[in-house]
């Protein structure tokens, strides 16, 4: 068994992973960083199947970390595309009221923009029309600043400063133990099916994202929360409608419920997709509409915190399976503000998993969570806009270390 020793060890190549490996490298030149990924490609789970925004900070509650990351990281995403010639465009966002009761939630929503300082202008029927031709909607909030990007391409340029700083980067190795030695970590790594390695860490830090709190306790740190996976299905569509609209369009999110709702986002490779929704996954890293795992499967439905999350939204809940169900279902949700998209332009496309702690009451992680203990440090709840506020979480968390 091969044993190699550094300073830092990072667990996770998703854009937080790498964001964290790159800002480390620089604060402690001469210091050794190791990422290591189990994963055979960067960005592979949340990271690479994402929408590609790069939010404003608009919804998040003033004063949380989610607000004050996301404001500096969408400048400094912005920034760091423009230096390493990765694609970016601030194309914007809509909000679309499409009745009464959605246009009286934009006030608040306006609101909340202004005490987060994000710039936003409201428009009326005849504004959104001129804007955006082909949505139907009475009320609109614009949120200029908003934009798309490549955030695979923005995690494989920090992994290429990490080892552009002497650092490593360690593919097809999957962290199966830990065990503290006086002042040091040993970790073990498989490499293979048969292949076994040693790292000797100073200090340890898990962006692991969707076995977060699994490779915390594996860290010695109780997590006293459970990541349960939401799958969000995405539709794209055909080349024809690459231009139905220049924006991203969203609908008013309902207060009561804890994701966005299906949106239109154009995307930096051209085209567009629908989506997504949020439903149950019972396997946290596996993406087809009927994928399984046991282990995920029993984590999830043995959770009391589960059931006390759906019982506290059960209309949504079902409003959910049922867009899930049944293409005509989710396509109502696009056709309220985009009435000529039509079931037939809705193609096949990727899905993701995003992870959410959710404590055992039912109620769900709303920040971002942070814990060490020692010299181990795991990031337990990273959602949106976790990608967007990577680099100012990243440098949270060597804050932490420092």
């Amino acid at each position: 068994m091969n044993t190699t020793v550094c300073d830092y060890l990072i667990i996770g190549a998703g854009i937080l992973g790498a964001a964290l490996g790159a800002e480390v490298a620089r604060r402690n030149p001469g210091k050794r960083v190791q990422v290591v990924e189990k994963e055979a490609l960067p960005a592979f789970h949340q990271t690479g199947r994402n929408s590609g925004v790069v939010h404003s900070g608009v919804y998040y509650t003033p004063g949380s970390l989610k607000a004050r990351f996301c404001r500096e990281g969408l400048e400094e995403t912005r920034a760091f595309c423009a230096a390493h010639g990765i694609g970016y465009d601030a194309r914007g966002k809509l909000i679309v009221a499409t009745d009464a009761l959605e246009e009286s939630r934009l006030g608040a929503l306006e609101t909340r923009a202004a005490e987060n300082g994000v710039t936003a202008h409201r428009l009326d029927a005849a504004g959104l029309r001129q804007r955006e031709p082909n949505v139907s909607g009475v009320a609109a909030l614009h949120i200029p600043a908003t934009a798309i990007v490549d955030y695979t391409g923005v995690t494989r340029a920090l992994l290429a400063q990490v080892e552009d700083s002497g650092g490593a980067v360690r593919f097809n190795a999957e962290v199966t133990g830990i065990r503290a030695t006086g002042d040091s970590h040993e970790v073990l790594i498989n490499g293979g099916k048969t292949a076994q390695d040693r790292i000797s860490a100073g200090r340890v830090i898990a962006c692991t994202g969707l076995a977060s709190d699994r490779v915390a306790r594996m860290l010695g740190i109780d997590p006293e929360v459970r990541i349960l996976p939401f799958r969000g299905e995405y539709f794209v569509l055909p080349p024809r409608l690459n231009t139905v609209v220049h924006s991203m369009i969203y609908p008013v999110p309902d207060p009561a419920l804890p994701f966005l709702g299906v949106h239109l986002t154009p995307m930096i490779d051209g085209t567009i997709t629908v989506g997504p929704n949020a439903v149950l996954s019972l396997a946290r890293e596996k993406y087809g509409r009927f994928s399984v795992d046991a282990r995920d499967a029993a984590s999830a439905l043995f959770y009391p915190g589960l059931w006390r999350t759906l019982a506290r939204h059960p209309r949504a809940t079902l409003n959910e399976l049922k867009g899930s169900m049944f293409r005509g279902a989710y396509l109502k949700l696009v056709q309220k503000y985009s009435p000529g998209i039509t079931l037939a332009d809705l193609g096949t496309y990727r899905s993701a998993n995003r992870a959410q702690a959710v404590r055992p009451d039912g109620t769900l992680v709303d920040d971002f969570l942070i814990r060490s203990l020692g010299g181990v440090t795991a990031v337990l709840n990273a959602p949106s806009p976790a990608a967007t506020s990577a680099m100012p979480i990243a440098r949270h968390i060597a804050g932490m270390l420092d």
